[in-house]
């Protein structure tokens, strides 16, 4: 019953204390490591809970920030919007070196539990995104993602590793890396063919089927000399940056090694940069028209003049590529891969994230990630009870924002579209029923 206004400046809060209060000891962990954060923590948090000064404290805080943030927000745009060309150029260059330095450094911040995290939410960010240009941008339903990740990474695995009694077949990931995402692209575009005039249910049917003939194939006796079967792969290389050097205890100089969850961090920061960047400037281009053209109505896309073969396939062959570097980095990080590590759950945890996130939105995606992958590895320390708290929010997620969590501007306007018609129909119903 009260205004909007009032409502979110309690319940907002009110959610972070309790927010704060459940994570005690991930945030007390992630903090300890700051001498100068001690006496911050020891006024907020008790040993079973938050303090009642501390809650109070946190409460009114992030009330007064919730008041206060969406005109100082405004203000600054305004600042911004009112400067020279030259002038927001500058602004718009701050700001992404901000946000790079702070990415830069969030290893040393999180520490290495949260880095592992970060490692994870980085995973499916990355194949989330390839995912995103399949389904999001092209329309093309796509439940066989896994398919194409285990491809990338048996790939550079086969390429790596000395598991199978011979040498390995090249010297450095990083020459494996470029094989295992044309592997992967092949194998989209070899998927594309065959099913360029299915739709919908059908399509899904058909990429499902896929991703099991790929696990299947991998855990069969035929493929065994070559994959490894059930075994999987081993000693798969790790990465080596050798133009960064450290110093060994019997101070010789040589190349560092990727091995701690800390260093694949940035490994898996500079794919997601790259695929992001790939993805931004594809979705502004003719070819990402042609996408979104394809997605709305196939008929009237190729009426226009839109190859449909063509660009199916390259969104295919693009979503495939980068769901190859995804498995790539993936077996580097673990230096194992196994064919179970590929089922069908991994395909629809990816599907999953760029709807919660809103679909065929970039920064949707990296959000649904946080809150798909992320989120539950936060809620771990609640051992058994996680996975209530997991559902609990995804509940929220889906009743408050059906749309996602960031949507794309043009699913906004759709929605928003049928809303007021949906409303418009029931005002009419109401107005009927009375003089019938």
């Amino acid at each position: 019953l009260l205004p909007p206004l009032v409502r979110r400046t309690i319940m907002i809060p009110l959610g972070w204390v309790v927010g704060l209060g459940l994570m005690q000891d991930l945030v007390t962990t992630t903090l300890s490591n700051f001498d100068f954060l001690n006496p911050l923590l020891k006024f907020v948090y008790l040993n079973n809970g938050l303090s009642i000064p501390g809650a109070i404290a946190i409460f009114v805080v992030m009330a007064v920030i919730y008041i206060y943030w969406p005109p100082a927000r405004a203000n600054a745009q305004k600042r911004v919007n009112n400067l020279p060309p030259a002038g927001r150029s500058t602004a718009r260059f701050a700001a992404i070196l901000v946000v790079v330095l702070f990415l830069i450094a969030l290893p040393s911040l999180a520490g290495l539990y949260l880095s592992q995290v970060l490692d994870d939410v980085g995973l499916y960010v990355l194949m989330g995104l390839g995912l995103n240009i399949v389904v999001g941008f092209a329309g093309l339903l796509d439940l066989g993602y896994a398919g194409f990740f285990a491809i990338g990474a048996y790939t550079a695995g086969v390429l790596t590793s000395p598991d199978f009694g011979h040498p390995a077949f090249l010297p450095s990931w990083w020459l494996a890396v470029p094989v295992a995402i044309f592997a992967a692209m092949a194998a989209g575009v070899l998927l594309g063919i065959p099913v360029l005039r299915m739709r919908g249910d059908y399509l899904a049917i058909v990429t499902l089927g896929f991703a099991e003939i790929i696990r299947l194939l991998l855990l069969s006796d035929f493929l065994k000399p070559f994959v490894g079967g059930a075994q999987g792969i081993l000693d798969i290389a790790k990465p080596v940056i050798p133009w960064v050097t450290s110093f060994s205890p019997q101070l010789k100089i040589a190349p560092v090694e990727v091995v701690h969850p800390e260093q694949f961090y940035y490994v898996l920061l500079a794919g997601c940069l790259l695929v992001a960047f790939v993805a931004m400037r594809v979705k502004d281009s003719r070819l990402g028209r042609a996408w979104m053209a394809m997605r709305e109505d196939e008929d009237v896309a190729q009426a226009m003049g839109i190859n449909l073969v063509a660009t199916k396939l390259m969104a295919f062959g693009m979503g495939a590529s980068f769901g190859g570097l995804g498995g790539a980095i993936f077996g580097a990080q673990l230096g194992s891969i196994f064919p179970q590590s590929f089922t069908f759950i991994v395909s629809v945890n990816i599907l999953s994230l760029i709807i919660i996130g809103g679909m065929g939105n970039i920064p949707g995606v990296i959000l649904g990630a946080f809150a798909l992958v992320g989120l539950p590895e936060l809620l771990r320390e609640f051992s058994d009870y996680r996975f209530l708290f997991y559902g609990a929010a995804l509940v929220l997620m889906m009743l408050l924002r059906p749309e996602g969590l960031i949507p794309e501007a043009r699913r906004r306007m759709e929605l928003e579209e049928s809303r007021e018609e949906e409303a418009a129909v029931v005002e009419t119903k109401a107005a009927v029923k009375p003089a019938s």
